[in-house]
């Protein structure tokens, strides 16, 4: 059988991040993202934000998607002014993410979307989102982007495709975001929910293809973490109504 190929979108990193390279920007993406997918027995390839194609052309040869984490979605992609929280936006990271999320749906591929990606997937289905929680009257603490985490007790719907992954409807995460799916889009169901009830995670509904769960700590690779079972799923390509995920 052949080995499934996992496509990846890799993102900019701005000039001077990359300290042996001085002032030249760099393309990359998290080692952890592209080892749990090798891990699991895909083929991890990389796709560029820099280059974008077609996304149907760009998503032809491959098996399944997977969006990782990352800096904000742009809020003019859901019809809002950005507040001044708002952090990392990558307009062409942002255009192709969510040509490639329409695009996975139209070829019936299974997804998986972690942290910004399970974002990217609502917005790009239509949904809005919570630009800065701690804002947000009784929101518990969600962690800090770029810095620490913060864990939780996060609820999942039962005869979801998440209690499949994580084994039963309660789940320990950990979670960095300040920013929260707030309307859903279209075709998509909440299936798992912080104490404050802020949605942790999506699913699609009646349809093939593939999204769950935002918090997680994508460094941790021991089994039950973020990595092995939804990387699995991808590999496995045999979703019933598929995976996503956000941070």
């Amino acid at each position: 059988m052949s080995v499934p190929l996992i496509a990846m979108v890799a993102y900019r990193l701005a000039p001077g991040r990359v300290s042996l390279w001085g002032e030249n920007a760099a393309v990359a993406l998290p080692a952890s993202y592209v080892e749990a997918v090798r891990r699991a027995g895909g083929h991890p390839i990389l796709l560029m934000s820099l280059d974008p194609g077609p996304a149907d052309e760009l998503l032809a040869p491959f098996d399944a998607l997977l969006l990782a984490g990352g800096g904000d979605i742009d809020p003019a992609m859901y019809g809002q002014e950005p507040r001044a929280e708002v952090y990392g936006v990558d307009p062409d990271r942002d255009r192709l993410e969510m040509d490639l999320v329409r695009a996975v749906l139209r070829q019936g591929k299974p997804a998986l979307c972690v942290c910004r990606g399970m974002q990217v997937a609502n917005v790009a289905l239509g949904g809005t989102l919570l630009q800065h929680l701690p804002d947000v009257p009784e929101m518990g603490e969600h962690g800090v982007p770029l810095g620490g985490g913060t864990v939780h007790q996060v609820r999942v719907a039962k005869g979801s495709m998440l209690e499949q992954i994580v084994g039963g409807t309660s789940a320990r995460a950990t979670c960095h975001h300040h920013q929260g799916v707030e309307r859903l889009g279209e075709g998509l169901v909440a299936s798992a929910w912080s104490d404050d009830g802020l949605i942790e995670g999506l699913e699609l509904g009646d349809r093939d293809g593939g999204w769950p769960s935002p918090c997680h700590d994508r460094r941790d690779s021991r089994p039950g973490a973020f990595g092995l079972e939804h990387a699995a799923l991808l590999a496995g390509g045999s979703a019933d109504r598929g995976v996503l995920e956000t941070r």
